[in-house]
């Protein structure tokens, strides 16, 4: 089984201004979707939720700064890592992942290792 990281983009202009009603569903909605996975022959290695991205620090080289690289509409709010027979499995699963008002990327985590090895 390969490792795909499932990041969740989202307006967070939506998220802020969400009724709490509204938070409480999308909530309900993640909890529904990771019972999903098990049924699907996936796994959760690992997923978190960010702040927004005003607390965000930006490195360049070396200069800090605050806040994001660039302003954008949809900002990365979260991740999962899983574990899947292939992209297509992956991506099976990625499809039920619940957003407000965004949607997600899902990318191969690059076995270091094994190229290293090779």
């Amino acid at each position: 089984m390969a490792q795909y990281l499932i990041l969740l983009y989202d307006n967070e202009a939506s998220w802020a201004t969400a009724p709490e009603a509204k938070m409480g569903e999308m909530l309900a909605q993640h909890g529904r979707f990771q019972e999903q996975l098990a049924g699907m022959g996936a796994k959760i290695l690992g997923s978190n939720a960010l702040q927004p991205t005003n607390t965000a620090t930006s490195v360049r080289g070396d200069v800090v700064t605050d806040g994001p690289f660039v302003e954008t509409k949809e900002a990365l709010g979260g991740y999962y890592l899983i574990e899947a027979r292939d992209l297509d499995h992956a991506l099976a699963v990625a499809k039920l992942c619940p957003v407000l008002d965004g949607g997600v990327e899902v990318r191969p985590v690059w076995d270091v290792n094994a190229d290293a090895a090779a």
